[in-house]
């Protein structure tokens, strides 16, 4: 439990940094992260209050008992036959914060009737979402944190390569994509997504994996991703399946491997997400392909396979020490092929380190 109550205490700290009287949370995985509780989800109000004066739970009696061996934080039940009005008046009494002008950060991805029962609980608060609050502490990942994720990265460089060793002409991209989770669930991961995209499938940035069949010719495209000790890995590596591929194939790929590595030659602590979109995009833009690259370069990684930072053309969120997210530029000419290259970097104070170990060679199938 100590590593919840630290959490909690460098939560409180930046409440008073932000000037925020209470902090909300839904069941989500910002609940996961600062408690280590993950409630049954259903309609019944289940919220983590946090204030300077007290920490604890709206809880449905229904589920205390089994939520108990998680977390040592305080109660306040409420069961079906009684709803739960009086237990979050309870709950808002022992955190002091039931008079006016209180500003709380609402958890963004918690149930909308949740968030609008604390609210109409409160005397007219200032709201806001728990970007700067939670979300700030969240996107600085400590060391054990990061030790996990590369664990996940290494699984899923050995998965992915399991995948493009058994590519055999006539399979389906669902075959492909079951060996992937075979070797995840071997090696004592939970599958989390997979994208197998043959041909012109590929041109879809997020192709629903299918039963299209791998012949001769084709570009392959791997994006996949697994979870242990909850946190999960996403990484995208690409192929072709014939001795000798499409020149453009080549050209295309050689465009995003150097749009790959003019991302991470910018990634420090200070700059801006914007400038590393903008110095992957510069390149396939200077290449002719602009048009073609068609998302952002990347997205936060942690216990949310997509969390912030994101980085977009807009963003002007700071990057700094211990964000850890993708850099994914790509390419996708429509009725041919697609070319995306990703692996999840970590700030350091030298720059990007990337966790994955799987070099981003396009693999070729030769007979």
């Amino acid at each position: 439990m100590t590593l919840y109550h630290d959490r909690i205490a460098r939560l409180r700290a930046r409440m008073t940094e932000t000037g925020t009287d209470l902090v909300a949370l839904g069941p989500t995985s910002h609940m996961r992260w600062l408690s280590g509780a993950d409630p049954h989800g259903d309609e019944r109000p289940v919220v983590l209050l946090v204030s300077q004066a007290h920490a604890g739970f709206l809880m449905p009696a229904l589920n205390a008992n089994s939520v108990r061996q998680v977390t040592d934080l305080p109660f306040e039940t409420w069961a079906d036959d009684q709803g739960p009005g009086a237990a979050l008046n309870r709950l808002l009494a022992n955190c002091e914060v039931t008079g006016a002008d209180q500003t709380v950060a609402l958890d963004e991805a918690m149930r909308a009737d949740f968030a609008l029962l604390l609210l109409d609980a409160l005397d007219a608060p200032k709201r806001r979402f728990s970007d700067d609050t939670l979300g700030h502490l969240r996107g600085m990942k400590d060391p054990a944190e990061i030790s996990t994720l590369q664990d996940c990265a290494h699984l899923n460089d050995a998965a992915c390569q399991a995948g493009f060793a058994a590519l055999r002409e006539g399979m389906t991209e669902h075959d492909v994509a079951q060996v992937i989770h075979d070797h995840y669930k071997a090696n004592g991961a939970t599958p989390e997504f997979t994208i197998v995209a043959f041909g012109a499938n590929g041109a879809f940035p997020h192709h629903h994996t299918g039963d299209t069949r791998l012949a001769e010719g084709m570009a392959v495209l791997i994006d996949t991703g697994c979870r242990i000790n909850g946190y999960p890995s996403d990484m995208t590596r690409c192929g072709w399946f014939g001795s000798t591929p499409d020149p453009e194939f080549l050209r295309v790929a050689a465009v995003v491997e150097e749009a790959v590595q003019a991302a991470l030659a910018v990634v420090r602590p200070g700059i801006l997400a914007k400038e590393v979109d903008a110095a992957a995009r510069d390149v396939i833009t200077a290449a002719g392909y602009g048009d073609y690259f068609v998302h952002r370069t990347g997205h936060g990684l942690g216990i949310d396979v997509h969390e912030p930072p994101y980085i977009t053309a807009t963003s002007e969120a700071v990057l700094r020490e211990g964000n850890v997210f993708s850099i994914e530029p790509g390419i996708y000419l429509p009725g041919r092929f697609g070319i995306r290259l990703e692996d999840i970097v970590t700030v350091t104070p030298d720059g990007a380190e990337i966790l994955s170990s799987l070099p981003r060679d396009i693999w070729v199938h030769s007979r």
